[in-house]
């Protein structure tokens, strides 16, 4: 295994025995969204409160395999603090690597590529090797709807708008 994976692998088990933003935020004022895997049983509960514009607080409840749950601590340190404007986009950043064809596996660039939102990943990078496996992108990418549902839930309640 080379050295890259090591840290990868480093990375999502820190995450997974040590959840950041975990518990739950009174609702109201937060919105609440909850997902779940139907294939293998992963939930989780995003509680998120938004203040113009702004992720001012996210918190995170469920259960599951260790990339689900890593995945949801991972995306709730990558959102805290930061504009809906850019959580969409990471977001999107983030759905668009585990849906990454096998030729970018080999260092191919992806053609057709919307680049339009440039957003780094950081951390989130070390779950770029679950798309090696297709049955666990759904673990992955199930916090992140789960967070786009709570995004669209905010911006009805329209405490979404106000920042980007």
């Amino acid at each position: 295994m080379s050295g890259i994976e090591d840290l990868y692998r480093e990375i999502i088990l820190d995450h997974y025995r040590n959840p950041r933003n975990r518990g739950s935020l009174p609702v109201p004022p937060a919105l609440r969204a909850e997902g779940y895997n139907p294939l293998c049983g992963d939930e989780v509960v995003v509680y998120l409160r938004v203040e113009d514009g702004t992720i001012s607080d996210v918190k995170i409840e469920g259960q599951g395999c260790s990339i689900s749950q890593s995945s949801a601590s991972m995306m709730s340190a990558a959102v805290k603090g930061r504009t809906v404007h850019y959580a969409r986009a990471l977001i999107g950043a983030f759905k668009r690597m585990m849906t990454v064809h096998e030729a970018n596996l080999e260092g191919e660039t992806r053609e057709g590529a919307d680049d339009s939102e440039e957003v780094k990943l950081g951390d989130l990078e070390a779950l770029r090797g679950v798309v090696k496996f297709p049955v666990r992108i759904k673990c992955a990418t199930l916090s992140w709807n789960t967070l786009a549902q709570a995004l669209d839930e905010a911006e009805t309640a329209g405490s979404a708008d106000g920042g980007d």
